[in-house]
C-alpha cells in the first residue's frame, strides 16, 4: 500500500501531460489487477467448499480435471518451445502416456476400494485381476512407438522431450493421485492441507502487500520476508482453528467408504482417536503464564501445527520451483486460463507438494489398519480362501474368548 502511494506521489512531481498520465495510468492498472485477483480468489474459495459439500464423487472428478489441465499447461510450453522442430508424435505421445498412468493409478484405487463392486461385474474382475499387466503392456506400447517415432538429426531434442513428459506426469499425475488418497483417509485430510496453503498464499500476499520491505528470494522479487514471517504464523493459527472445527463433523473425520449394497460412497463411522477430544497438561511455563494447568483439544489440532508449518515454511519453495521454471523458458505464467492468476499451474504449484507431504505424514504418524479396506480385498478372495480366512478369524475369537455364547454353541 505505501509502495503504491510512494509511486502516486512521485506521478504528483511529474509535469502535466502525457507523461504525468501514463504513470497514473500504471496504478490504476494496478489496483484494477488487485480487485481482479481477490474477486477471482473469492470466487475459487467458494466454489471449493461447494464441491465439498457435493462430496467425494465432484472432488475426484475435480481433482482429475485440474490434473489433466495442468499437464496440458506444462507439455504445451514444451511444445511451444521445440514446436519449430515439427517433432513427429510428440503430443500424440504425451496424451497417451497421461492415460496410461491415471489407468494404472485409478484401476489400483477401484481395486484397493471398491473391491465388492468389482466382484460382482464379471469385464471388472478380469480388468482388476490383470490389471498391473494391462498397464505395462499399455506403456511398453507408448514407449515403442516412441523409439519408431525417432527422426535423425532430432534425437537429442526428442530425448529432451521423452524426459519432459515423464517428468511432467511425475509431478502432476502421481502428486494428484496422492490428493485422492489423502481424501479416502477422510475428507478432513483433504480440507485442511488445501486450505492451509490458499490460506498461507493470501496471507503472505496481504503482508507483503502492506508492510513488505526486505526481498524473500531473487526468484520471486515480489516475495517479501515480512509476507513469509506473517504468512506463517496466521497460517498456523488458522489451521488450528480450522481443525477444531472440522473435527468434530463425521462427515469431515470419518474414512470415504463404498457401500456396496447402495452403492454409494458412506462417511459414517466411530470418529479415531485423534478426532475425540483430550485434556492436555500444559508445561509449567505456561500454567504461569495461562494460569491453566490443563487445555482440552482435538489431537489433531497438534497435528495441524505441523501441517500448517509446512504449508508455511516448505510449501512456498514449490512456488519458487516453478517460478525458476518459467523464468528458464522466459515466460510470466503456465497459461492465462484464470485472470490475474494465470493458469492453473499457477494456483497448485505449491498444492501438489503439499499434497505429497500429507501422504507421507499420514503414513508414517497417523494411518492405522482400515477395516473398509481390509473387507473389500476380503470380497475379491476366491469363496475357499474367504472361508478359510473365516475359520482362522473365529478360532483366534474363540481363544480370546470375544464371541458371545450363541456363537460358540452354534459352532
Amino acid at each position: 500500500m505505501d509502495q503504491i502511494y510512494a509511486e502516486y506521489l512521485d506521478c504528483k512531481k511529474i509535469p502535466q501531460g502525457p507523461p504525468q498520465s501514463s504513470c497514473h495510468i500504471s496504478i490504476l492498472h494496478r489496483w484494477k489487477n488487485y480487485w481482479i485477483r481477490g474477486v477471482l480468489s473469492l470466487a475459487m474459495i467458494s466454489g471449493f467448499f461447494l464441491i465439498i459439500y457435493m462430496g467425494p464423487i465432484a472432488l475426484i472428478l475435480v481433482v482429475m480435471t485440474v490434473q489433466i489441465k495442468c499437464f496440458q499447461e506444462i507439455i504445451t510450453i514444451g511444445y511451444r518451445v521445440y514446436h519449430s522442430y515439427e517433432l513427429p508424435w510428440f503430443r500424440t505421445l504425451s496424451w497417451y502416456f497421461l492415460i496410461c498412468v491415471n489407468y494404472f493409478f485409478y484401476g489400483e484405487t477401484l481395486a484397493d476400494y471398491f473391491g465388492a463392486l468389482v466382484q460382482r461385474e464379471e469385464p471388472l474382475q478380469f480388468l482388476a485381476r490383470y490389471h498391473r499387466f494391462i498397464s505395462f503392456a499399455l506403456y511398453l506400447a507408448g514407449f515403442c512407438m516412441f523409439v519408431l517415432s525417432l527422426v535423425k538429426k532430432h534425437y537429442r531434442l526428442q530425448f529432451y522431450m521423452f524426459a519432459w513428459t515423464h517428468v511432467t506426469l511425475l509431478i502432476v499425475v502421481t502428486q494428484s493421485h496422492l490428493v485422492i488418497q489423502n481424501l479416502f483417509e477422510g475428507m478432513i485430510w483433504f480440507i485442511v492441507p488445501i486450505s492451509i496453503v490458499i490460506c498461507n498464499d493470501i496471507m503472505a500476499y496481504l503482508f507483503g502487500f502492506f508492510f513488505g520491505r526486505t526481498p524473500l528470494i531473487k526468484l520471486s522479487p515480489k516475495k517479501t520476508w515480512e509476507g513469509f514471517i506473517g504468512g506463517f504464523f496466521s497460517t498456523v493459527v488458522f489451521g488450528f482453528i480450522l481443525a477444531y472445527l472440522l473435527s468434530q463433523f463425521q462427515y469431515c473425520v470419518c474414512p470415504v467408504g463404498f457401500n456396496s449394497e447402495t452403492n454409494k460412497f458412506t462417511v459414517e463411522c466411530e470418529p479415531p482417536d485423534i478426532f475425540v477430544m483430550q485434556e492436555y497438561t500444559l508445561p509449567a511455563v505456561l500454567q504461569n503464564t495461562l494460569k491453566w494447568k490443563t487445555v482440552n483439544l482435538y489431537p489433531f489440532q497438534i497435528h495441524s501445527i505441523f501441517l500448517s508449518s509446512f504449508a508455511s515454511l516448505i510449501g512456498p519453495f514449490g512456488g519458487f520451483f516453478a517460478s525458476g521454471f518459467k523464468r528458464a523458458f522466459k515466460i510470466k505464467d503456465f497459461a492465462d486460463t484464470i485472470p490475474g492468476h494465470g493458469g492453473i499451474m499457477d494456483r497448485f504449484d505449491c498444492q501438489y507438494l503439499m499434497a505429497t507431504f500429507t501422504h507421507v505424514y499420514i503414513a508414517s504418524f497417523i494411518r492405522g489398519p482400515n477395516p473398509s479396506k481390509v473387507l473389500q480385498q476380503l470380497l475379491m478372495l476366491q469363496p475357499e480362501q474367504q472361508l478359510s480366512i473365516f475359520h482362522t478369524l473365529h478360532s483366534h475369537l474363540r481363544e480370546r474368548d470375544m464371541l458371545p455364547p450363541a456363537a460358540n454353541q452354534a459352532e
